[in-house]
């Protein structure tokens, strides 16, 4: 992370700034309409991207707070753009579509996205998909900051820790270990599964 880019994130974590928000979308039209109303509505857009190549290198240059990706994309389709974003750093991600199969929702959950709406969206759906993608963000980095405030702290200590499945059961054992240069190894504790 640059000085600049580790300026603006502390800046904006001491101050009320709006949600930095990239779009990525292959229609010009709907990127412009995307635009305009978000930016209407208090975020401040700070990249475009035309396919999902585009989408996560400025991901990965800008840094926003959310992105919006459009699921059929040229070079590289929104399922694998965030995962891929996603495999670099944690983010709000929304996924639009016009196709709203079960098959395809299934798998935006697990590439990790935060929401998903169907094409044509309404402002109505828009905003508060957007808002509540971003409160359900900060909600998961509160909860791997008290991971990490609750895990050992000296090299080769560890902790486990089991995570629910989407039915609310035990399903994730993790063992959480301190390497020694202080990060923390995450892996599956096959001592844990069933």
């Amino acid at each position: 992370m640059t000085r600049g880019v580790a300026y603006e994130r502390e800046r904006r974590l001491t101050a009320s700034l709006p949600p930095r928000v990239l779009i990525a979308e292959d229609e010009a039209i709907v990127r412009l309409d995307l635009r305009s109303l978000i930016s209407s509505r208090g975020f401040e857009v700070v990249g475009e991207a035309r396919d999902g190549e585009e989408a996560v290198a400025l991901a990965r240059e800008l840094e926003p707070d959310l992105i919006l990706l459009d699921v059929r994309m040229p070079r590289l389709d929104g399922l694998e753009a965030s995962r891929r974003i996603l495999a670099e750093r944690p983010v709000a991600i929304v996924l639009l579509t016009a196709y709203g199969h079960d098959e395809l929702v299934g798998r935006a959950v697990d590439a990790g996205v935060f929401g998903y709406l169907t094409k044509p969206y309404r402002e109505q759906d828009l905003l508060p998909a957007l808002r509540t993608a971003l409160a359900r963000h900060e909600e998961l980095l509160h909860a791997r900051r008290q991971v990490g405030a609750s895990a050992p702290r000296r090299a080769g200590a560890h902790l486990r820790l089991v995570l629910p499945d989407r039915d609310g059961g035990p399903r994730w054992p993790l063992r959480l270990e301190r390497r020694a240069d202080g990060s923390l190894d995450v892996e599956l504790d096959p001592e844990s599964l069933d």
